[in-house]
């Protein structure tokens, strides 16, 4: 995928068995180049973080299924978000191990990082690791008070 279709450039977490795509929005113009990195990534399960802005009936075409838990930018995930996101992630790991998740909010650098940050401290890694494998592998915006709630999580 061309960096100019989806900025910032996609990033793959993987831990343990679970493997994760942070993406931004994609929008009905790119969709057919964030299908291509989807591809490319395995992804069977697409979950938008934000409120919905492009057609989904490409990806749904492609068998990738689409889950939609938006919640307001600059906070933490409220609790049905979290445990819905952690439902999508054992329902994948049973039944597509190999396959990715992908994530994305509207820049892929404040909520959908969160989100991964979350199922890494819940899949046993520590706070700090967690924050630090998500700034290596992504630019994030993230204010401190979202890292902050992030500590408290487990």
């Amino acid at each position: 995928m061309k960096q100019k279709d989806i900025r910032p450039a996609p990033s793959l977490i993987e831990y343990k068995s679970m493997r994760f795509l942070i993406t931004d929005r994609p929008s009905d113009v790119t969709i057919q180049s964030y299908l291509q990195e989807l591809r490319k990534h395995n992804v069977c399960t697409v979950v938008r973080v934000c409120e919905p802005s492009y057609d989904t009936a490409p990806l749904r075409a492609e068998g990738i299924i689409v889950r939609d838990l938006a919640y307001d930018d600059g906070t933490f995930p409220p609790p049905n978000v979290v445990d819905e996101w952690f439902e999508i992630l054992r329902d994948n790991a049973a039944h597509k191990p190999e396959a990715a998740v992908a994530v994305h909010c509207v820049a892929g650098l404040g909520r959908a990082p969160v989100m991964v940050a979350i199922a890494l401290i819940e899949l046993g890694m520590k706070y700090e690791e967690a924050v630090e494998t998500i700034r290596e592998s992504v630019y994030i915006l993230l204010s401190k008070w979202a890292f902050s709630k992030l500590n408290c999580h487990k």
